[in-house]
């Protein structure tokens, strides 16, 4: 029995599937299913019903799962303790989030960290705003980057990195294409894009509306910023977005300040703040709070 088969074991179990394992694993999904029978043959038992449409786990690996765990919990401490006494800081850490804007720099943060701590590995997923608080607090990923309203959730700190106003923004052929400021009210019955539910963006446009009296007409949803700017470009209503959005599209579109009251997007870094942190992931909060900006006052950080 190797470590190895218990890692690809462990993986299986948590992705629900051989391929999710193996993209997570970044091996081929031959090599783990192989790896996988073959711990199977050792153990005499099946591991998992493949009959299904997804993997379940048998009554057996049912009860080999937490032995597996401890067993690379174990190995994962004895590293641990042999690299804080050399000095040498390995491990792997998951950071998650939505699409960064540029201003962010996120492929240069990455790579300061990695130069520093060339022995961590790094593992960067996109993923929904909400799964991103989730996968935070189950402590899957150690750092997530996402869009934010004005208090964050029990269980988790965050640091603000971006703020910056919303607008509107609208085909030049639209009847507001004239306009340079427009109020909130004045958005109310329009055709609205936005971002989706639980996000910065949207609370902050669906809290904004509440206060002047009226539930936005949101027609349009999307995950990603650009294409909601697109789909705006080509006359589908107003999109309601970050102000550095809108730079994909702006020779298609005309951009309007919104006021009274104006509507502001917030993106954080977010961090658990209850359970175990390795070694690896407070390096790699610490190296993110430290290189991005702190927009938001210390006594607000824990919400």
């Amino acid at each position: 029995m190797e470590l190895r088969q218990l890692a690809y074991f462990v993986a299986v179990a948590e992705e629900g599937g051989f391929t999710r394992a193996a993209e997570t694993l970044h091996v081929a999904q031959p090599g783990v299913s192989a790896q996988i029978r073959q711990l199977e043959r050792e153990l005499g038992q099946p591991l998992f019903d493949r009959s299904g449409r997804t993997v379940r786990l048998t009554a057996v690996g049912e009860a080999v799962l937490p032995y597996a765990r401890a067993a690379l919990r174990a190995v994962a401490g004895a590293r641990q303790v042999v690299d804080e006494l050399t000095g040498l800081l390995r491990g792997h850490v998951v950071m998650g989030g939505v699409s960064a804007p540029s201003v962010l720099n996120l492929p240069g943060l990455l790579a300061g960290f990695h130069e520093l701590h060339p022995a961590v590995e790094i593992t960067l997923k996109e993923a929904a705003p909400r799964a991103v608080v989730d996968e935070v607090l189950a402590g899957r990923m150690d750092l997530g980057l996402l869009g934010v309203g004005p208090a964050v959730p029990p269980g988790l700190a965050r640091q603000i990195v971006v703020r910056q106003p919303l607008v509107a923004a609208v085909s030049r052929d639209h009847p507001l294409a004239g306009r340079t400021g427009i109020t909130l009210a004045e958005l109310d019955g329009l055709v609205m894009l936005c971002l989706p539910l639980e996000t910065g963006v949207r609370s902050s446009l669906e809290a904004g509306c509440a206060a002047a009296g009226f539930v936005p007409r949101v027609a349009f949803e999307a995950s990603e910023p650009q294409v909601l700017a697109q789909l705006a470009a080509k006359g589908l209503g107003v999109a309601v977005l970050p102000e550095s959005a809108v730079s994909i599209a702006r020779d298609r579109l005309h951009v309007i300040e919104i006021t009274r009251p104006r509507l502001i997007g917030r993106m954080a870094l977010v961090w658990r703040v209850e359970g175990q942190v390795g070694p690896a992931a407070r390096a790699l909060i610490e190296y993110a709070r430290r290189a991005l900006p702190d927009l938001e006052p210390a006594a607000e950080l824990t919400g």
